[in-house]
């Protein structure tokens, strides 16, 4: 299983270099279908998540944001590790209810991973990424971005970073971001609908600008995988509030 994002000591360490302050919620399943099955639900999770440092009404409203994006939720009912064991729980009953009695090809893996990123002007970075798979010729492999402000603990959005009617603008300069670093692999570029290459609320911010995430099949076919485009902060300025 791929490793997506850094590891946990890593993720301490960037823990303890401020007042403000995390840990990592950390799971690892491996549930066989039965005694005399090879077939297995493997399940890892590893979320950082805020402890201290920060208002308690916005640890809460950040932890929940997690809780909500990792595990699919509309509004979670209780604490980021209470949603976690929830989820693992209606997992393992999904896995052996969906799986009871059959042989072959029943094997599942699920994978969420988060962990904050470099601050941007005070702005609290979040990348979460999340890998399945239920049989078949692939699994499915996403990345969310998401981006705090830790005074409130409610999430920055392009609205709040962006004046009226950037989207055309924003987009154009995303295209052409893409399409230069795609210049060695025409036949990549080609694979690439540009047209779809806009301004999708999944994006992450650091000190050099803006990155945008589009998941496998947002904007071209699933062997294209992952793409990102990033446009700087000197380009952006015209759009920005």
């Amino acid at each position: 299983m791929k490793k997506l994002l850094l590891a946990a000591s890593a993720l301490l360490v960037l823990a303890s270099c401020s007042r403000f302050k995390t840990q990592v919620y950390e799971d690892d399943l491996a549930l066989p279908l039965s005694e005399q099955s090879a077939d297995s639900l493997h399940m890892v999770i590893s979320l950082e998540y805020v402890t201290g440092g920060l208002k308690p009404e916005a640890m809460e409203a950040i932890n929940a944001a997690l809780a909500a994006q990792a595990f699919d939720l509309e509004e979670p009912s209780g604490t980021l590790e209470e949603s976690a064991v929830s989820y693992r729980e209606n997992l393992i009953d999904l896995y052996l209810n969906e799986n009871e009695g059959k042989e072959g090809l029943c094997t599942w893996e699920d994978q969420i991973e988060g962990a904050f990123l470099a601050d941007w002007n005070g702005k609290k970075n979040y990348t979460l990424s999340y890998y399945s798979f239920r049989g078949g010729a692939h699994g499915i492999m996403t990345v969310s971005n998401l981006v705090f402000d830790p005074a409130t603990g409610a999430p920055v959005t392009e609205q709040d970073l962006f004046r009226e009617g950037y989207r055309e603008p924003v987009a154009a300069l995303m295209q052409e971001s893409l399409s230069q670093a795609l210049s060695a692999d025409e036949e990549f570029r080609e694979m690439v609908n540009m047209d779809m290459v806009v301004p999708n609320g999944n994006f992450s911010t650091d000190a050099e600008g803006m990155t945008w995430v589009f998941q496998p099949y947002e904007v071209g076919p699933y062997a294209l995988g992952l793409i990102t485009t990033s446009v700087s902060w000197e380009a952006l300025k015209p759009y920005l509030k």
